[in-house]
């Protein structure tokens, strides 16, 4: 018998797995596709795109420099960007494996898992040998998929996901983002980089409706002035494909019947959790109205047994949300006292890699105003800080909601180094440092932090 059997090689999974197993625990990891070893992040999702982000905003800065704007120059640049992105997802995926692979408590199982018991999994190998495990504990870390759309011709090859757009070998001149999510929001703006025909539709008006408005409109500005088109109250239709290897879009906006042409088609209408085939009724293991798996502030289903972690459970599906929720699973399978549950888990930050990069933490205006919190806008367009006119890139701003009491509740960052500067500002709301302590910090010259000199003033 195991003491854990992990189903799913997620951030969680893997890094308990190898904690545990370095510790002398007997662990047992079960993983269906060798492509996912390591996880989500590092194979279809946040390093992968992130690798595109970084090569199409290398390409858009040459174009601004001159560089020729034509579909054979974007279409080499692509085919490189492609190739670095896949030689370091093979990289990240071997070392992941290596780790486990080189524990000696660790045993590796590839097959399709299920429950037989509350406290038993069958495996069914890719040969079809099926075999059962037992442990003690059981932890979910199986991820999400992306959602796709039960529309006639959606079985298109032209019609992608995320995780399939992530493979192309050829750059699409025109493409369509079925979408306004943060998600699809980001692959637009790296297509649009490179220099494709970007356009997005979104059933309904709403853009963003999570975020303020003003930032809301501040995002969907910054998109349409590069040339990405959104379009609104989309209901699709239909998808054909024609003779020349495109794909035909039939839709209604606005009681008017249209019609596009693209190359590729990106569903972007969010994820499900990956809990199909597990059998969890076999566990007493229940999921709520939306399919999510139950689960206590300690992680536990209902299953006391079973844990569950990673965009399994629902909420924030991001990689280092995934790694925090290894940190409350862990002592209580160590043995240790647990000090730290979900419900301690606060102002987690978060960053859209669009270009400018679109980063939040805390409370936004609309939140502030429904709690009833009286606090006051410290507000800083990028354009003054000297070092966004070194590298020319002074679009976006910055935005801190500071409370009566001189506390910052809240902050968003639209601009180049977003996504670096939310990490010390989440810092400051969940540890209560005061505006006038970052305002009178001495910071490093020229860089983007040091404008909080200037916003918090």
């Amino acid at each position: 018998m195991y003491d854990l059997i992990v189903i799913g090689w997620g951030k969680a999974g893997k890094t308990l797995a190898n904690k545990l197993g370095s510790q002398g625990q007997k662990i047992a990891l079960i993983e269906k596709d060798p492509k996912m070893y390591g996880g989500t992040c590092i194979n279809v999702g946040c390093l992968p795109t992130k690798s595109l982000v970084h090569d199409a905003k290398v390409v858009s800065q040459m174009r601004s420099l001159g560089i020729e704007n034509n579909y054979q120059v974007n279409s080499a640049f692509f085919k490189k960007a492609m190739e670095h992105k896949k030689n370091l997802v093979k990289k990240l995926n071997k070392v992941n494996f290596d780790i486990l692979e080189n524990n000696p408590n660790v045993d590796l199982y590839l097959g399709d898992a299920s429950f037989e018991s509350e406290n038993s999994i069958k495996v069914r190998k890719h040969d079809n040998q099926e075999i059962i495990l037992e442990a003690k504990k059981i932890l979910i870390n199986t991820g999400a998929t992306p959602n796709k759309l039960s529309i006639e011709g959606s079985e298109s090859k032209n019609i992608l996901t995320s995780e399939q757009l992530l493979e192309l070998d050829e750059l699409p001149k025109d493409i369509l983002v079925i979408g306004a999510g943060f998600i699809g929001l980001e692959f637009a703006s790296i297509f649009n980089h490179f220099g494709s025909n970007v356009q997005i539709f979104q059933k309904g008006n709403m853009f963003l409706p999570s975020e303020d408005q003003s930032d809301a409109d501040a995002i969907k500005e910054s998109l349409t002035k590069r040339g990405v088109k959104i379009d609104f109250d989309i209901d699709l239709i239909k998808f054909v494909d024609l003779k020349n290897n495109k794909t035909k879009v039939v839709y209604n906006q606005n009681d008017q019947i249209k019609e596009a042409v693209f190359d590729k088609i990106l569903f972007a209408i969010g994820r499900r959790p990956n809990t199909d085939g597990l059998n969890l009724e076999k566990a007493n293991i229940k999921l709520n109205e939306r399919g999510i798996i139950i689960s206590n502030n300690l992680l536990q289903t209902t299953n006391k047994n079973v844990y569950v972690a990673g965009d399994v459970k629902g909420g924030y599906q991001f990689t280092y949300i995934s790694l925090d929720d290894s940190r409350i699973i862990y002592p209580q399978l160590a043995n240790l006292e647990v000090s730290y549950t979900k419900d301690d888990r606060k102002y987690v930050p978060f960053a859209s890699f669009i270009d400018p990069t679109y980063a939040r933490a805390g409370l936004n205006e609309k939140e502030a105003k429904a709690k009833g919190i009286e606090f006051t806008v410290k507000y800083l367009p990028s354009l003054k800080i000297p070092k966004a006119h070194v590298i020319r890139e002074t679009e976006g701003y910055y935005k801190v909601l500071i409370d009566k009491e001189g506390y910052i509740i809240g902050a968003i960052v639209f601009n180049y180094e977003a996504h670096e500067i939310i990490n010390l500002l989440s810092v400051a709301i969940k540890y209560k440092i005061k505006a006038s302590e970052l305002k009178d910090f001495i910071y490093v010259h020229p860089n983007f932090t040091e404008a909080l000199n200037d916003v918090l003033s």
